[in-house]
């Protein structure tokens, strides 16, 4: 395949052309700025930057229509900030990326200043102002976004000065839009304090909440196959499905981070927000069109579904040694490890556990969804024991989507065995590079599409789910039980999702096709 049939086809797998189509939204004409504040921070550095580049290195940013500010407190010049960020964005033995690589980086301008002062954020308009009056936009048809790589605590201040000092005009068709990221406050009261005081100064269609599990392929999928596959709609239910359960786990502790993760624990940091926002995309019903407000209103409506969260069907763990981090204190209760049964009253989903689990110094690296079907009724072949059939997608790594069902062993006898129908992406889709969530999200919000952005009443919803037993925790009720770095968690996770209907299978693994 030739770099320009390459360039063509990457180019239209990142478009989103149902929306186009949809809004009947015409293409910005105005020039582009890109303002990263917490441009010397480590978010700034691993994910924003590198998803920037890869998006100009494929032609969806026009060298002659955008220019990239970083803002921070630190004092760089140009080129230090270029220098701090170079080797996260390209491997320096790729000669070939080295030409863009320059190019990319020369479109950096640095501004330095304090996050609470007008005299700073005055310093960046003047600077996106001159790139304005440079590329010739009219007033009021520039692109001006605001991408917020900070801790949520300076979010209120940062978003005044922007108010005060950086916006753009809109009446010619141009725009100002913030990107906000993770945590959106530690509970109910702080997440709508937070949301009340950005609310103030920018609309709603202005605000861009990332969560990039909403970027990562198969959970972008999740709407494509569970509404554009027939058999899987009469499939999709309580008389169907035994028990859904949504998994991350990681094989690695809090590495260097236990003071910042001390403060928030594994259920606001993993479960809340990522695991809680794919399991809205498994059970929501059919949205009316493809249009960003039809699909989140079927999200709230599941999650205003959820019954409250009990103890009972709550387990709580915590590595054995993460204590040990100076920046923990010694009588920490916060889990690194959680299992916990939502269970959804509506029609489709009533008496179905939907199981979100996730982890820290496991003895494994997955997130995964793992829809477990009901036993065949009049098991004719006793082959039940064997294990149920199971739809997983494995979001990371090896993205694949696979089928676990029972088949005759090959042979003269009539055995059966557990196998798979097994789409693997590595495998069917070579050569194909899938991009980054940042990359997807990024693009989104330059298009104006909020569809993978979370709304200010999710949010709102998401919270009322987890805050009680958040603040159980908190004040001590609900303890969190050690376990072995390197295992599967407590064992009474284990005994919970048996209690929950989650039949285990023994003696199948399933393993990455080769290519």
């Amino acid at each position: 395949m030739g770099s320009g049939q390459w360039h063509v086809e990457r180019r239209s797998t990142l478009r989103n052309d149902s929306f186009v189509k949809e809004s009947g939204s015409a293409p910005e004409t105005g020039c582009l700025s890109i303002a990263v504040l917490g441009a010397s921070g480590d978010l700034a550095k691993k994910k924003t930057f590198p998803a920037l580049f890869n998006l100009y290195r494929q032609g969806f940013l026009n060298p002659d229509e955008v220019h990239i500010f970083g803002y921070a407190r630190t004092k760089l010049s140009d080129e230090e900030l270029r220098d701090r960020i170079r080797g996260y964005l390209v491997d320096q033995k790729n000669v070939e990326q080295a030409e863009a690589l320059s190019k990319f980086l020369h479109l950096i301008k640095y501004v330095s200043g304090p996050y609470d002062s007008e005299e700073g954020f005055q310093r960046l308009d003047r600077a996106i102002s001159e790139h304005e009056i440079s590329k010739n936009s009219s007033e009021g048809s520039s692109r001006r976004l605001f991408y917020l790589a900070l801790p949520p605590s300076v979010y209120p201040s940062v978003c005044k000065m922007i108010k005060t000092c950086c916006m753009n005009k809109s009446d010619l068709g141009g725009w100002t839009r913030i990107v906000v990221e993770k945590p959106f406050g530690k509970d109910l009261e702080s997440a709508e304090q937070l949301s009340s005081q950005i609310g103030e100064l920018f609309d709603e269609s202005q605000i861009y909440r990332i969560d990039h599990y909403l970027g990562k392929e198969l959970v972008q999928n999740m709407l494509v196959l569970r509404f554009a596959n027939r058999f899987f709609l009469p499939l999709w239910n309580r008389d169907n499905i035994e028990n859904v359960q949504i998994v991350f786990r990681e094989d690695f502790g809090t590495e260097g981070r236990g003071g910042y993760f001390d403060e928030y624990g594994i259920i606001r940091d993993i479960i809340q927000n990522h695991l809680l926002q794919v399991l809205c995309l498994v059970a929501m019903e059919k949205p009316i069109s493809l249009k960003p407000e039809h699909i989140r209103d079927e999200k709230v409506k599941v999650l205003q579904s959820v019954v409250p969260i009990t103890d009972e069907e709550v387990v709580l763990g915590q590595y054995e040694g993460y204590r040990d981090d100076p920046t923990v204190p010694d009588n920490s209760n916060t889990p690194t490890f959680a299992t916990t049964i939502l269970r959804i009253h509506n029609e489709r989903w009533e008496g179905v556990p939907f199981i979100l689990k996730a982890g820290k110094a496991l003895n494994s690296r997955k997130a995964e969804i793992r829809i477990q079907f009901k036993d065949v009724p009049g098991d004719i072949f006793r082959c039940q024991k064997q294990g149920r059939n199971e739809f997983v997608i494995r979001l990371q790594p090896s993205e694949a989507m696979y089928m676990k069902l029972t088949v005759k062993q090959p042979g003269l006898e009539m055995q059966t065995v557990q196998s798979e129908l097994d789409l693997s992406y590595g495998q069917r889709y070579q050569g194909v590079s899938i991009p980054e969530a940042y990359e997807r999200l990024i693009l989104d919000t330059i298009k104006g599409d909020q569809q993978h952005f979370v709304r200010r009443d999710e949010l709102k919803v998401a919270w009322e789910i987890f805050t009680p037993l958040l603040h159980r925790i908190d004040k001590g009720e609900v303890k969190s039980i050690p376990y072995k770095p390197g295992s599967r968690g407590p064992k009474e996770a284990d005994q919970l999702l048996e209690k929950a209907g989650y039949l285990q299978t023994h003696g199948y693994i399933w393993i990455p096709p080769t290519l």
